[in-house]
């Protein structure tokens, strides 16, 4: 898909990987709404970029998610494309889950998400074809001991992603999956629970010798797999 003039819908926008994204796409031309909690981020980085505006979102309330998208409908009346890139990380084994904070991410990394399509699929299919690219992580294909919650949370949503792919097809919606790895965001100081001694910022144990992506790099895979179309790309 070609990225110019079309109208971008970034949760997550403030910080990390959806601050990268949404500088890049305006820099190729796109019209950028950024939605993430901290409006004052928002509106700081919607002066920076042309044809942006921010909408103070939390994706965990279904009525923001629909302020959202209405903002996005009366101000472009269009939404070409849906990058859901706002998540939490949860770090703890197994044994010690708290299930009131594993549902709350759960509610952000896969329900958040879910809203979120079912809200503009409808749109996406009046207006003939559009574009939601999910974003999960390299723990979706793996195991690592501390993630098990997290991961989980990611593996749920690409099932959800590549099943929508093939439902959405005759509508010409495109859904595809980023799975990024290691990078160098606040991603694991904001998780539920940190295990200091062996987890740091990102979305997996550290390991020796382990390359640490930007931001930036993530953001430019993302466009790639923008551009592609393909069902997925990793780091």
């Amino acid at each position: 898909m070609d990225i110019k003039n079309k109208v971008v819908i970034v949760t997550g926008a403030s910080q990390g990987i959806g601050r990268a994204t949404a500088e890049l796409l305006a820099k190729q031309g796109a019209k950028v709404v950024l939605a993430a909690r901290d409006d004052a981020a928002l509106a700081k980085l919607a002066q920076t970029l042309p044809h942006s505006f921010a909408v103070a979102t939390d994706m965990r309330n279904p009525d923001d998610i629909g302020n959202l998208i209405d903002r996005t409908m009366e101000q472009f009346g269009r939404i070409d494309i849906l990058i859901n890139n706002a998540g939490q990380g949860m770090y703890t084994p197994v044994e010690k889950i708290d299930i009131d904070k594993y549902k709350a991410i759960m509610e952000l990394n896969v329900f958040a998400v879910v809203r979120a399509m079912q809200a503009v699929i409808p749109i996406m299919r009046k207006q003939g074809g559009g574009m939601i690219l999910n974003v999960s992580s390299r723990v979706s294909k793996n195991y690592f001991p501390n993630l098990a919650a997290y991961a989980s949370t990611k593996y749920a949503l690409n099932a959800i992603s590549l099943t929508a792919r093939t439902e959405l097809a005759p509508d010409k919606i495109i859904v595809s999956v980023m799975h990024p790895k290691m990078t160098a965001t606040d991603f694991g100081k904001n998780a539920a629970r940190q295990e200091p001694t062996t987890l740091r910022s990102g979305a997996a144990p550290m390991r020796a010798g382990m390359e640490i992506d930007t931001a930036e790099q993530v953001a430019e895979k993302m466009i790639g797999l923008i551009t592609s179309e393909a069902p997925e790309a990793e780091m």
